[in-house]
């Protein structure tokens, strides 16, 4: 198990956080963060959205760490520090979504040889909800779960959905699945966007935060997704809609305000899912965890009342 570098001047985290290196069972390198305390009631398995990383979560695991919880944190394969699947580092790619479950694999083993505390919860933001949503059908062990924004559908206009389908589609015989999706950029969101009418949070302080993270590291900033990781997650996602609600609990929050996922797919979603509950955060935008601290103290102390009714 060897260190990995945490960058702790960009992550406002509590003290003691550590980073490791974790080996998955097809051999990519991806980094995984931890913060855990004494008589912790729990570990919480965070799972971030695409192009996020360790760091831009370290606030989450401060506020769960004074409500009692020790947290863990991933750079999925292709983001953060972890191995990028590609030779032009800023495009997000993957070779099949499913992929993902053998990081999740590599955390689980990874959480259990360090004794985290149990039991474990997850929190998974957009595409991190997506992964997480699989993972809880196939049995992941936690006791009840929140989903921020999950991306469970994506949102684009309906007369260039067959058109994404089917390019994304024919990209891999074809052989461009490499490239940039349309309408994507090299450069990451939040360096090349306003705050004003930005699609991620309210809150000028934590939009300036979010940028200072990406200008500070430049190894962590990730640019759009490439046909492949488009077609293949397409697929995930309408897969995944014909399978039934996991058990587990569940708590999701969706903003009023969300321009990204597909709020249809998340509500109807949470319309079956047996003892789960759906929250609409009134102005909320994708990144509700990342907003104003009123929003984020909101959704936390629901979370943890959520988890704490679980233990």
């Amino acid at each position: 198990m060897l260190d990995a570098p945490l960058y702790d001047d960009i992550a406002d985290a509590p003290n003691g956080g550590h980073a490791n290196w974790l080996k998955t069972a097809d051999g990519l390198r991806i980094r995984v963060g931890h913060w855990t305390k004494d008589d912790a009631k729990g570990t919480v398995l965070i799972f971030p959205g695409r192009t996020e990383f360790i760091e831009k979560y370290g606030h989450t695991a401060k506020a769960l760490h004074d409500r009692g919880y020790a947290s863990l944190v991933i750079d999925w394969r292709g983001q953060g520090i972890a191995d990028r699947m590609l030779p032009n580092r800023a495009i997000g790619h993957v070779g099949d979504f499913t992929d993902y479950q053998k990081d999740v694999d590599a955390v689980i083993a990874h959480a259990r040889s360090l004794d985290l505390p149990r039991p474990y919860f997850l929190i998974g933001h957009s595409m991190g909800g997506c992964i997480g949503l699989r993972s809880l059908m196939d049995g992941l062990d936690v006791q009840a779960a929140m989903f921020s924004a999950p991306m469970w559908g994506i949102q684009m206009a309906p007369a260039l959905r067959p058109m994404a389908w089917g390019l994304s589609a024919v990209s891999r015989p074809l052989g461009f699945d490499h490239n940039l999706a349309p309408g994507q950029f090299e450069q990451s969101y939040v360096l090349r966007a306003d705050f004003e009418g930005n699609a991620l949070t309210n809150d000028l302080d934590m939009f300036c935060t979010l940028r200072q993270q990406l200008q500070s590291h430049p190894d962590l900033a990730l640019g759009g997704p490439s046909l492949r990781w488009l077609h293949t997650s397409l697929r995930e996602m309408h897969d995944l809609s014909t399978r039934p609600a996991p058990t587990v609990p569940c708590i999701t929050f969706l903003g009023s305000k969300e321009m990204i996922v597909d709020p249809v797919r998340i509500q109807d979603r949470m319309r079956h899912w047996t003892g789960g509950a759906l929250h609409t955060i009134a102005g909320g935008q994708h990144e509700m965890l990342m907003d104003t601290p009123k929003m984020r103290n909101t959704m936390i102390d629901q979370t943890t009342a959520h988890f704490d009714a679980h233990l």
